[in-house]
């Protein structure tokens, strides 16, 4: 039987937790709200108190935490209790940079890294659905396929580069996509309304269409009926804003739409929507909203 530590119960990371359990997967759950971890405790898992605790005896270490740092911090707090060996499947989105420094680290303690993000945002999570982004070395491919299966509907396993961040590299680029997108279809939503229109006309002229597509209807729906329940909120995707252009500047490839999005959440933010989902990015297009 596979045994995981995971540290992080967040949006994310409670339903994936969840996954494991009710796949069979003994599992223990750390959070920095421990309030969040005891959630899961009826449902079987073990709630540790520190990350030390959480991954001493695991086969696998999964984080899914809010970014690069708060990772680096739980993997330190962690370390009298890894063993060498240990696979660590690091879930987070954290950008490039980041990935490169917790491959390092991992190299420090002797752990089997593997990069692996993931394509989805909360209900995915829940029901399993996910996209695994996985780079990582053969070895750690058997241990974590019980793992990885219990979480998405499939894994995209990309050639190890040697530093084991083609997960990451993958996930700027499909993370720009949705977070691009979603301040399309906000900003196609509030010309709309700007202009004196019911701004379902606008879902109206796309469902059916060449430009439709099951995001388009998610997105807008949530808009128009102005539902901002987070799924992935305006305060993490201005975060992945942020990493993904400085990825696209590391390539010399320059991100204008992401760039532009970017600032659009930034004024989300500034309005008090931060921990709405990032569709009330559609606010921003209003001085007062």
């Amino acid at each position: 039987m596979t045994t995981v530590a995971f540290l992080g119960a967040g949006i994310m990371g409670a339903p994936m937790a969840r996954n494991l359990l009710k796949s069979g997967i003994d599992v223990t759950v750390w959070n920095r709200t421990e309030a969040k971890a005891r959630a899961l405790e009826s449902e079987g898992a073990a709630v540790a108190s520190s990350p030390e605790e959480a991954v001493r005896g695991a086969d696998v270490v999964i984080t899914m935490l809010s970014d690069g740092d708060v990772v680096r911090e739980a993997i330190t707090a962690a370390a009298p209790g890894l063993r060498a060996g240990q696979v660590w499947a690091q879930m987070s989105t954290v950008g490039v940079a980041a990935a490169g420094r917790l491959a390092a680290l991992a190299a420090e303690h002797g752990l089997t890294y593997v990069d692996a993000p993931v394509q989805g945002t909360k209900q995915p999570a829940e029901q399993g659905t996910l996209v695994i982004l996985a780079a990582g070395p053969e070895s750690a491919r058997l241990v974590l396929s019980p793992v990885f299966a219990a979480l998405g509907q499939r894994t995209l396993w990309l050639d190890d580069d040697g530093a084991s961040i083609a997960g990451t590299r993958l996930k700027m680029a499909t993370v720009s996509y949705s977070i691009s997108l979603t301040a399309v279809v906000a900003e196609a939503l509030a010309l709309a309304q700007g202009l004196g229109l019911d701004a379902a006309l606008v879902r109206e002229v796309v469902t059916g269409g060449p430009m439709d597509n099951p995001y388009f209807q998610l997105k807008s729906k949530a808009i128009l009926e102005g539902d901002y329940t987070p799924s992935f909120t305006v305060t993490n995707a201005e975060k992945d804003t942020r990493l993904i252009v400085e990825a696209g500047e590391s390539a010399g490839v320059k991100l204008d739409m992401v760039a532009a999005a970017g600032a659009r959440f930034r004024r989300a933010q500034a309005q008090g929507h931060g921990d709405a989902d990032m569709s009330a990015t559609y606010h921003a297009s209003f001085e007062a909203s």
